[in-house]
Formats: structure tokens, C-alpha cells, sequence
């Protein structure tokens, strides 16, 4: 079964709102590390010098937000309170919503700005496709192509709240997109509310979390790969960050033979 990689990395090179700090320390660093931790600990005395080379393991440390490079939305991301009740943390996800048949909507041709109702109908129709309960819905937007840069946060088109609701509807309960956000940018979604002092145009795909239970997968890449738009399993499982609104996933795609 091909295995194809859904994921954007964790890149402290790339460009970032909020920066990723990647700290390593060396095998050599990682030994002297260890005979400091032993003695400090657990009273042992031990000298690295006694290791192959002088080097024991690397270590990686990384601050970053649980948002950063592909993850899943919780519940508990998008309001401290939902009409269903307390919304639940990443933690306390069902894991069997992560590991569903996939169908991706190829919608690039909306570039900036909004996803509507209309434009989903289509891309199922366009597939012939219509989505079963759990069903994991991937967009691409084609904004991975801009990852690492400014223009992943601003060129992209996300869910209004009616197209949303319609997957929601559909039984779908983990909705992608190869974009920063499910909904439209910053830039787009304050510019309209500015003109129209409509406050639906507002976060309208995360805040249906706040009347529906479901996640959202955010920052997956390289949806080209796929060979159909259906017809493979989506693994996305999250990690088990405790009491946090998203966990990290490495996505991918398991195609059918």
C-alpha cells in the first residue's frame, strides 16, 4: 500500500508569525549533559571521556505553538464553551475520527478570499463523490506551494460558515486544507467585515466548533501527490498533548491497490 506524506515540516528556517526556536546540543554536548544530569539526580559519577568519541546522543529543543507545521484543531481551540457542551481537548479526541477514507476538493481556482457552499457542491459533483459519515474532506487551496514565506499566511481561500455547516451536515468530522487556516486570511475576513460590519464573516469555520463538535487538520502539503481525488485512507492521528486545543500530526495518505 503506497504511503504518501500529507505533512509540512517544522522548519525554524522558514518565515513564521510566531518564530520556531530549534535548539540542538551535539552527541558530544549530549554526553557531557548526561554525566551532569547523573551526578546531579542520582549521585553517579561518570565521565564521558569513557564513551566512543566522547559523544553519547543529540538532543533537540524546540518552542513553537501546537499550531505550527500540519496539525489538528480541537474542539477546545475554537471557544471555552459549545452548545454541545464543555468542547473537548486534543487529547480527548476519539481516535477512530483520524483514520478515515479521504476525498480531497480540488478548489485552486478560488485563490484569495472565500469557499462557499456552492463551490464544495461543486468540486463533490465535479469527483462524483458525495461524502460519508467520517469521511475525512481535504481543500486544496494550493497554498503549500508558499510555505516558509509571508504568503502562506495571506494567499489562500478558506470555508464561510454555510459551506461548513454543509460538510458538518454530511456527518464529516475532520475537515483539511493544505492552508494556514481553515477559514479565509486575516486580511480578507477584516477587510470584508470593515465594509459590511457583518460579524458572520468572522472566523466563521472555526467558530461552527462552537455549535458543532469537529477538528480540523490545518498546514498539510504536497496534495498533488495524490493519484485520485478519493479512494485512499487519511492517517492524521494527533499527538497527546494534555489539556492542549491542537497536537501536531505527521498526515499522510494510504492509497488503495
Amino acid at each position: 500500500m503506497p504511503v504518501i506524506d500529507l505533512s509540512s515540516p517544522v522548519d525554524a528556517s522558514g518565515w513564521e508569525p510566531d518564530p520556531i526556536v530549534h535548539e540542538i546540543m551535539t552527541p558530544a554536548e549530549g554526553a557531557r549533559h548526561m554525566a551532569e544530569e547523573m551526578k546531579t539526580h542520582f549521585g553517579l559519577d561518570f565521565d564521558p571521556a569513557d564513551l566512543p568519541g566522547g559523544e553519547l546522543l543529540s538532543l533537540d529543543t524546540l518552542t513553537l505553538t501546537s499550531h505550527t507545521g500540519t496539525h489538528v484543531d480541537a474542539p477546545s481551540h475554537y471557544g471555552s464553551q459549545g452548545d454541545y457542551g464543555t468542547p473537548r481537548h486534543i487529547d480527548q479526541m476519539p481516535l477512530d475520527w483520524f483514520w478515515r477514507p479521504g476525498v480531497v476538493l480540488d478548489v485552486r481556482d478560488v485563490g484569495i478570499g472565500v469557499i462557499d457552499r456552492a463551490r464544495v457542491e461543486k468540486a463533490l459533483a465535479d469527483i462524483g463523490y458525495q461524502p460519508e459519515p467520517l469521511d475525512i474532506v481535504i481543500l486544496h487551496t494550493g497554498a503549500s506551494q508558499h510555505v516558509g514565506t509571508p504568503r502562506y499566511f495571506t494567499d489562500f481561500a478558506g470555508l464561510d460558515g454555510p459551506a461548513t455547516d454543509y460538510l458538518l451536515d454530511l456527518g464529516v468530522r475532520v475537515i483539511g486544507t493544505d492552508a494556514w487556516s481553515l477559514d479565509a486570511p486575516f486580511t480578507d475576513m477584516i477587510r470584508r467585515y470593515q465594509e459590511t460590519g457583518d460579524r458572520s464573516v468572522l472566523w466563521p469555520a472555526h467558530f461552527a466548533g462552537r455549535r458543532r463538535e469537529y477538528c480540523q487538520v490545518e498546514r498539510l502539503a504536497n496534495l498533488d501527490a495524490l493519484p485520485e481525488p478519493f479512494g485512499f485512507q487519511v492517517a492524521c492521528f494527533p499527538v497527546k498533548i494534555a489539556g492542549a486545543g491542537a497536537g501536531w500530526t505527521r498526515a499522510v495518505a494510504l492509497v488503495d491497490e
